[in-house]
């Protein structure tokens, strides 16, 4: 079963796909000239900035949600297995992945905002690449094609994040956990389920309350954390940037055999971390209250930033600085290099390398460390995979007035997370990173490919963004100056007064331009 699996994986995760992420992120890169770098004051400006309202989180809830996504094993444990198997220069692959996904994230994240609908039980804000793929040609002739699409889309992700993607963080809690405290996995599993199961019964708006608070907390410790490691190691650093380039372009004579698995296992870590192009991230970007979608946008280009250039890198800069690594020739090869030694033998690639590194400075305080962070990067990311999948699910079902059937499904859903948590927990790691790692890269085949077809919105409203702001404005969305023919939630221009009441200034529905009126 695990060499089927595991041709499946490499049938998905082929050298195309791996080029496919890069290249799409220099093809946005260059059409937004550069946004994600051009704009970096407004990304952070808007993450702080906005009010929820009773349909939409607040621009930091859903940065927060998507965050609790993208921050998981995979900035902890991902980024030692592309080292071990990529070389230190899989790390400058990764950053370049969030610099240039960061893009992409700006493009996706923007149409999950345009193309948004509430949802008719809930009341909330519902969007993503389902419903962007299905809505953005609704009105010419391809309508039934990329209605399949967004539907084929829709399945595909509920069936990731439900079943293959959960037994990855699950694995790294229950992994972590036995190693730090000696705990059977299936404990760790039974606390798992109990507190997924109150909180994702509670809708997006408790998944949001409780990301938000979680997750900001829990990557300032972790990243305070690694940061000490890095001070005290600080002598190291420039030994370490100096490994990173040159491992990345095969100059570093150590690691030339792994020059080809640095790229690919730099991407592919780096969109399991950051989940650009995913389709992920819109998810969330969709769920925000704003008063122009290209806001939302931003935020979520600044969460690749959060997530690669500071978790990621921190993670990096530990396990190298302070030697506890070791490199290997492909999957089932030897080792190349480690470190002469000081990674003591038996320590698998994954969170050993970085218990290990937390090691060097307080013997014995790595692995509860990595466990209490895994603990909460992990359980965030299993909740995210949750909410995703529901709003697939009610995409798929949103056209159906059987509430009996909704309510049924739904429950099958959250009894599908629980019971692939379970499994996870207990099973082996390497099927489950291979799982997981379909499941990353079916979604992203179907995303990238869906939006270079319908980027032309995307772009239209980066275009009336950028005037606004320009003019000196605060973007305000006018569906009558800038219209999106299937923008249905736009045109009720209840953003419109949301802006107005927080601001206390009319806007002219007509021209865009406020009237400075105090609302009474």
């Amino acid at each position: 079963m695990s060499d089927i699996i595991s041709l499946l994986n490499d049938l998905v995760w082929s050298p195309v796909l791996v080029y496919l992420c890069l290249g799409v992120g220099v093809f946005f890169t260059i059409r937004t000239k550069a946004i994600q770098i051009r704009r970096i004051g407004d990304i952070f400006v808007y993450m702080f900035t906005g009010k929820g309202s009773s349909s939409g989180v607040s621009s930091f809830q859903a940065l927060a949600v998507s965050l609790s996504g993208r921050v998981g094993t995979g900035n902890i444990a991902g980024v030692a297995t592309a080292i071990a198997l990529g070389g230190p220069g899989a790390v400058f692959w990764m950053w370049m992945v969030a610099l240039l996904g960061a893009s992409t994230s700006f493009v996706e994240s923007t149409l999950g905002q345009i193309y948004k609908e509430r949802d008719r039980d809930t009341g909330e804000y519902r969007g993503g690449p389902a419903y962007y793929l299905a809505k953005a040609y609704a009105h010419t002739k391809a309508k039934g094609l990329f209605q399949l699409y967004g539907a084929i889309f829709a399945c595909v992700t509920i069936f990731a994040m439900s079943s293959l993607l959960p037994g990855v963080q699950a694995n790294g809690i229950s992994s972590a956990m036995a190693n730090a405290w000696g705990l059977e996995p299936w404990i760790p599993a039974v606390g798992i389920v109990i507190v997924l199961g109150f909180i994702i019964i509670g809708g997006i708006k408790r998944i949001a309350n409780f990301a938000s608070i979680v997750v900001p907390f829990m990557a300032v410790i972790y990243i305070i954390g690694a940061i000490i490691v890095v001070i005290i190691n600080a002598g190291a650093i420039p030994e370490v940037i100096s490994l990173i380039f040159s491992s990345a372009f095969g100059v570093n004579a150590a690691f030339g055999a792994v020059i080809g698995e640095a790229v690919a296992w730099g991407v592919k870590r780096g969109i399991y971390s950051n989940e650009a192009g995913q389709g992920t991230g819109p998810h969330a970007a969709a769920a925000s209250e704003v008063s122009h979608p290209a806001k939302q946008g931003l935020v979520q280009a600044g969460a690749v930033y959060i997530d690669t250039l500071l978790v990621c890198t921190a993670t990096a800069f530990m396990i190298l600085s302070t030697g506890m690594y070791r490199v290997y020739e492909g999957e089932d090869g030897g080792p190349l290099v480690g470190e002469g030694g000081r990674l003591p033998e038996g320590v698998e690639a994954g969170p050993g390398y970085v218990q290990h590194s937390f090691d060097t400075i307080v013997p014995g305080l790595g692995a509860s460390f990595i466990a209490v962070s895994l603990a909460f990067f992990a359980f965030t990311t299993i909740v995210a995979y949750y909410y995703m999948a529901e709003t697939n699910l009610s995409y798929l079902l949103r056209n159906s007035r059987n509430t009996l059937l909704r309510s049924v499904l739904m429950r099958l859903l959250q009894l599908a997370i629980l019971v692939a948590v379970v499994i996870g927990a207990v099973g082996g790691a390497g099927d489950a990173w291979t799982l997981g790692d379909i499941g990353v890269g079916l979604m992203a085949w179907l995303n990238i490919i869906g939006i270079l077809l319908i980027q032309g919105p995307a772009f239209k409203i980066l275009k009336d963004f950028e005037a606004q702001r320009k003019a000196g404005k605060d973007p305000v969305y006018i569906p009558e100056k800038c219209p999106i023919p299937g923008a249905e939630h736009w045109e009720s221009g209840l953003h419109i007064e949301a802006h107005e009441e927080a601001t206390g200034q009319k806007i002219d529905r007509r021209t865009g331009n406020f009237l400075d009126l105090p609302r009474p």
